[in-house]
């Protein structure tokens, strides 16, 4: 596996891959690498990519300044999940690489409106403006490639899909699976802050998605049942709604057709999210 730090070996690196013929795979993560991580990138082996993983925490996603100081950082531990995996390439820029004004604002900030709006970007003001901007930033170094994000983080997935569509971006994106443990829960970096209890209120976040996955509901039924499981649970619920998959407008009860449930919390001051497609039926239906 080789190691880069500097953008310009980085771009030089896929540069050559595709000289060679290759189609170059890339996985963007921030670290605390995990099976989910892992899976991606065996999505991008199944197709053939040379693989090229960045890692970086950035601060431009977080809008709270204890929650970067208290993200997961394991580099030994995310280099040695990155040689198992098989990414060929792993990429670990400096903050002074990728941000050289930090910790003043970047003069340029990509924003996909309407999408960054709602659900977390609602509770999290300028989220996915970081989120745009970073991901933005690592297409332009890479160039042409096949990117592949979890579908965990559902509504990230849709602004970078607007993204890549609007500043026609030369990438294939590709939407992989979201990867649980054998209890349910979805997998995250943030998953290692839980303690024993916490992890074991956090599951009622599957166990609602659970309940309004296998039923045909109203929309406001769908939103009943995922608000009363997670209450029992006593969670501090950012949200649990139920919306358009595309546009990310909330479903009213006339709608049918396919959905998606959305929910997220903080258990013992730890933000967790987690969704689940749902099939709607008016209530006439």
């Amino acid at each position: 596996m080789r190691l880069i730090t500097e953008l310009s070996a980085w771009r030089c690196f896929a540069d050559e891959q595709r000289g060679l013929g290759r189609r170059v795979g890339l996985v963007a993560t921030m670290g605390a690498l995990h099976a989910g991580h892992a899976s991606l990138i065996q999505a991008a082996k199944d197709h053939g990519d040379v693989v090229l993983a960045t890692l970086f925490v950035n601060p431009r996603q977080f809008h709270d300044g204890a929650d970067l100081a208290a993200y997961p950082r394991n580099l030994p531990g995310d280099l040695a999940t990155a040689r198992a995996s098989g990414v060929d390439c792993l990429v670990t820029p400096t903050l002074a690489e990728m941000w050289p004004s930090y910790p003043a604002p970047t003069p340029t900030t990509v924003s996909v409106h309407g999408l960054d709006e709602v659900l977390e970007g609602a509770g999290r003001p300028g989220h996915f403006d970081g989120v745009a901007s970073v991901v933005a930033k690592i297409l332009a170094v890479t160039g042409p490639c096949r990117a592949y994000f979890g579908e965990k983080d559902f509504q990230q997935l849709a602004i970078v899909r607007q993204m890549i569509h609007d500043l026609a971006f030369d990438v294939d994106l590709v939407g992989c699976p979201i990867v649980r443990d054998v209890d349910g829960l979805a997998l995250s970096s943030r998953n290692v802050l839980l303690g024993a209890d916490a992890r074991r209120r956090a599951l009622a976040l599957n166990r609602s998605l659970r309940a309004v996955e296998s039923r045909r509901a109203s929309a406001s039924e769908h939103r009943a049942t995922l608000a009363r499981i997670l209450g029992e649970a006593d969670l501090d619920v950012a949200y649990a709604e139920v919306v358009d998959p595309v546009t990310f407008a909330p479903c009213a009860d006339g709608d049918d057709g396919e959905a998606r449930a959305m929910v997220a919390a903080r258990v013992d001051g730890v933000r967790l999210i987690d969704n689940a497609p749902v099939t709607l039926v008016g209530r006439e239906g």
